[in-house]
């Protein structure tokens, strides 16, 4: 069995999010998505998801293409869950190309093209323009 992993926040869950989960499930038989927890976002990443962990967590699970969802707590957890989870293919977009480079090592790597005309970021600042707009 190839097992792949992934790696995100994956907070407004979108259709750039399921072409990116369904390109990483191709590449294997096993797909596991390391969710980012909302501790990690806000501390590491500076973000405030709109849904908490356990909705996001529960979003994912629904989808065909994900088989396991895992926390992600820390950026130095990479190595020690492609060893744990045997994992064969690590998946992330390209705009993080090269970053993890240091895990092919232990593993693929592979960096698949974004959705480009779609971003949980821009859906946000959309969003938050139309509010503007109406007051």
């Amino acid at each position: 069995m190839k097992r792949v992993i992934t790696y995100g926040t994956f907070d407004l869950l979108h259709y750039g999010h399921i072409n990116l989960l369904q390109r990483a499930k191709s590449l294997g038989d096993y797909l596991i998505v390391a969710l980012s927890t909302d501790e990690f976002n806000w501390k590491e990443k500076q973000k405030k998801c709109y849904f908490s962990y356990e909705e996001r967590k529960r979003l994912l699970e629904a989808v065909r293409y994900v088989d396991l969802v895992i926390p992600e707590e820390s950026w130095e957890q990479k190595i020690s869950d492609v060893r744990a989870y045997h994992i064969d293919t690590f998946v992330m977009g390209d705009d993080w190309e090269g970053k993890f480079d240091f895990l092919k090592e232990y593993c693929e790597v592979i960096y698949l093209p974004r959705t480009p005309e779609i971003s949980t970021t821009q859906i946000k600042k959309d969003l938050n323009n139309i509010n503007t707009v109406g007051k």
